[in-house]
């Protein structure tokens, strides 16, 4: 069954192909922090003569940019293959990504891995690790119900 009601931010879980595009090698990412998601929908309007000068509208296209911030942990293999590619450019920074929502339900989906911050900060912070996970084409949503048979 799948699980239901509010949770913590923290049961979030996020994977990411540590040998880009190739092979099924989804590793954890040790030591994020915090996430944000921004769905951009590309909407058309038109202005049919029948609506009386209301606007119709249709999204014809989305993106979806998920931005993870936490620390840098040298010796994970998710966190070392993500800040690896603060130096790539190309197809270097293709990869694929997995986000386990708190549901059970999982949203996979070739990206684009753009890190903005591979470290830094005063001598007494921990060094951070900052990226932009960008879709790369449509995602596949399975769903908790689905997610728990399998």
């Amino acid at each position: 069954m799948a699980k239901t009601g509010v949770y913590p931010v923290y049961e979030n879980a996020f994977k990411i192909n540590d040998k880009g595009r190739s092979g099924d090698s989804l590793v954890t990412i040790a030591e994020m922090e915090s996430f944000s998601v921004s769905i951009d929908g590309n909407t058309v309007e038109w202005s049919p003569l029948e609506a009386a000068g209301w606007m119709r509208r249709m999204v014809t296209g989305k993106s979806l940019s998920i931005t993870l911030t936490g620390k840098r942990h040298v010796g994970d293999a998710g966190n070392d293959y993500l800040a690896g590619l603060a130096w790539s450019t190309g197809a270097d920074c293709n990869s694929q990504f997995e986000w386990t929502l708190p549901s059970g339900a999982k949203l996979k989906f070739d990206c684009v891995v753009n890190v903005t911050n591979p470290g830094g900060g005063e001598s007494r912070d921990v060094a951070p690790l900052e990226v932009e996970i960008l879709s790369d084409g449509k995602p596949t949503f399975t769903s908790a119900v689905l997610a728990v048979e399998d």
